[in-house]
């Protein structure tokens, strides 16, 4: 096994967004995640939503725009 070919293995921090932290092993001294396992649904049985910069607001008026838009259309269609 060529030794300069593999990456430090070193002990690492982990930093979960809900506030949890762990060690474990890795090539990187400190690593933050989104979901760990005390906060994802799939573990807790909880749903959570992870809205990173308003994706669902946007989602949603740009939805009603369409529908506005969609509305007028057919008004103007009928008249």
């Amino acid at each position: 096994m060529k030794t300069e070919t593999h990456p430090e293995y070193v002990q690492t921090k982990v930093v979960c967004s809900c506030g949890n932290t762990f060690t474990t092993r890795g090539t990187k001294a400190e690593i933050h995640v989104e979901l760990c396992n005390e906060c994802h649904p799939f573990y807790t049985g909880k749903q959570k939503l992870v809205d990173t910069g308003g994706r669902v607001e946007r989602y949603k008026q740009r939805q009603a725009k369409t529908a506005a838009a969609q509305e007028q259309a057919a008004a103007q269609k009928k008249a």
